[in-house]
């Protein structure tokens, strides 16, 4: 993802900046999806893992990117206190 356009999106809920999610994390999102575990704030069962994904700088929402477009709606963001 560019770093230029990093410095500019903004979380459309929080208006908090917005950083690529880091392997290790990605890592245990993509387990949680796997076990069916995780859920979208639409409530929808997440089926498919995230090849990349956005967090919030407070690291407590995440949106997932679509070939390279960050998905930046409100009912696409995962929670990340479904995560233990």
């Amino acid at each position: 993802m560019d770093k230029r356009l990093l410095t500019i999106l903004r979380c459309p809920v929080s208006h908090k900046g917005l950083s690529e999610l880091k392997k290790d994390r990605l890592g245990r999102v993509n387990a949680a999806i796997a076990a069916g575990e995780l859920k979208n704030q639409e409530g929808l069962v997440l089926r498919q893992p995230l090849a990349e994904a956005l967090v919030t700088d407070d690291g407590k929402r995440i949106y997932p990117v679509d070939d390279g477009i960050p998905v930046l709606l409100e009912n696409e963001s995962i929670s990340m206190e479904q995560i233990a």
